[in-house]
């Protein structure tokens, strides 16, 4: 199976320096490498799309996409089989894996959520179309005030490839704003965005003609300048390095936008730790950890267990590893590279020295070659997790010692799971709140956001949205 790795409308077979070809077995991907000539007129091309795209109602837009969304949920559609089939191969997600992952993201670009989302961040989604009534506040000294959302004329997106689907959760918001859109997939997953375009082609070509999507090598300066010097918004996923390579060369008046690395963890209270309830405590926390391989920032490193409960942490941290033995027989790991083989295999060891020393430390299981690794660690210090299903538990005192843990993270603080706190859980909500966690909710939801969470903390579509307001003469 041949599966293109971009999509460029416009495209001509002169505007490519090479092909590039990516053998996974019985899937092949290839994608062009490109000029800076050459992807600037790709910019041009969807530049020019979006006159038409700012000409259609929001609600033609929702639709097209809802469209397209429903191609790539039918597992009878080919695109759907050449996702189940590419992602794996690319990913070393297991198919069980990536069904699980398309499963529960496609709903997020259906229309009930798409309408829901641009309820929530704008209110009435006609803003998007023209001027409509601020019913928030009629204006000063009650002089009527209409207001119009714009999003930009070019968003840049730089996307990761640990999570799939994330790319197009980005692309649907631009495409939503009305903007002509390029994204820079990553050499972990450049296959279910240019998948999306292609459907959203198939259903509504005039739409899909204002998206662009490439892939290039990170540090390819000639082309990140010519998407960067275009873009009205550049909004980056990824590490560190590629924020900071980036941000400084985005040009004046243009938006940055950045969704980092982040850490998420869990807090269980003694409420839910009764003998008859915590087996399902550990069963969720095993389905909040098993997701994406505990690749995405919403994926729990830590979980603190207050002690007190009928079960304590130690025998806790032992049931989610049972949990977690059973989830891999329906749900397998991935596959995993060496240098993250050798990352587990140097945690592991680390804690075995800390045992042998005589510290408070167990693993489960304990035998080395298991898909995961539960770590009870009696010292209550954050402890960033080597991810692949590697989760540390460790004991609190109370459910307020966690946010004095995860204080000195406060920079990089994302999605908290709160299981058995409560009457406490505003208050414990809040001190996270201030502690820079941007999420708390429940372990069963913690890995599926949803489509109008802040986040990070920002409203998906009102951090993109420039304002113009209309005040009407008396």
């Amino acid at each position: 199976m041949i599966v293109d790795a971009f999509w460029l409308p416009g495209f001509e077979a002169g505007d490519v320096a090479a092909w590039e070809t990516r053998e996974l077995g019985d899937v092949v991907l290839r994608w062009p490498v490109l000029r800076p000539d050459s992807l600037r007129r790709a910019i041009g091309t969807i530049g020019e799309q979006r006159r038409f795209l700012a000409r259609l109602p929001v609600s033609d837009i929702v639709r097209a996409i809802d469209a397209a969304a429903a191609r790539l949920a039918d597992p009878h559609d080919p695109l759907r089989s050449a996702a189940e089939a590419a992602l794996p191969a690319v990913t070393g997600y297991s198919p069980e894996m990536v069904r699980l992952v398309l499963g529960r993201m496609i709903p997020d670009w259906r229309r009930p959520a798409l309408e829901q989302l641009l309820r929530s961040e704008l209110g009435d989604p006609a803003v998007l179309d023209g001027f409509v009534a601020d019913r928030r506040d009629p204006g000063q000294h009650g002089t009527p005030r209409r207001l119009h959302a714009s999003g930009p004329a070019l968003a840049f997106h730089v996307f990761a490839g640990n999570v799939p689907g994330v790319a197009v959760t980005s692309l649907v918001r631009s495409l939503l704003l009305k903007s002509a859109t390029l994204g820079k997939t990553a050499a972990g997953e450049p296959v279910l965005a240019p998948l999306f375009a292609q459907a959203l082609a198939q259903v509504a070509p005039e739409i899909a003609g204002a998206i662009a999507i490439a892939h290039w090598p990170g540090g390819a300066l000639e082309l990140e300048d010519a998407a960067l010097a275009a873009a009205d918004a550049v909004v980056v996923y990824g590490g560190e390095e590629t924020l900071a390579a980036l941000a400084p060369r985005v040009r004046p008046g243009a938006r940055l936008l950045d969704h980092g690395p982040r850490y998420s963890f869990g807090i269980v209270g003694r409420a839910a730790l009764t003998r008859a309830g915590a087996s399902a405590v550990a069963g969720s926390v095993a389905r909040a950890v098993a997701p994406f391989d505990q690749q995405g920032c919403v994926s729990p490193h830590v979980v603190y267990v207050e002690r007190g409960g009928e079960v304590d942490p130690a025998e806790l941290a032992e049931m989610i590893g049972g949990a977690l033995a059973g989830i891999g027989r329906e749900l397998p790991r991935g596959r995993i590279s060496p240098a993250e083989a050798a990352a587990v295999h140097q945690a592991r060891g680390a804690a075995e020295f800390r045992a042998i020393a005589g510290e408070d430390v167990v693993l489960h299981p304990q035998a080395v070659g298991s898909s995961f690794t539960v770590a009870y660690d009696a010292d209550p210090a954050f402890a960033p997790s080597c991810l692949n299903r590697f989760l540390w538990v460790k004991p609190i005192d109370d459910l307020l010692q966690a946010v004095e843990c995860v204080r000195p993270y406060a920079a990089y603080l994302q999605t908290v799971a709160v299981a058995g706190a409560g009457e406490r859980l505003d208050g414990l909500a809040l001190a996270l709140a201030a502690a820079g966690a941007t999420r708390v909710t429940t372990f069963t939801d913690a890995p599926w956001p949803p489509p109008d969470w802040h986040h990070d903390g920002r409203g998906p579509l009102v951090e993109l949205v420039r304002w113009t307001d209309l005040v009407t003469p008396p």
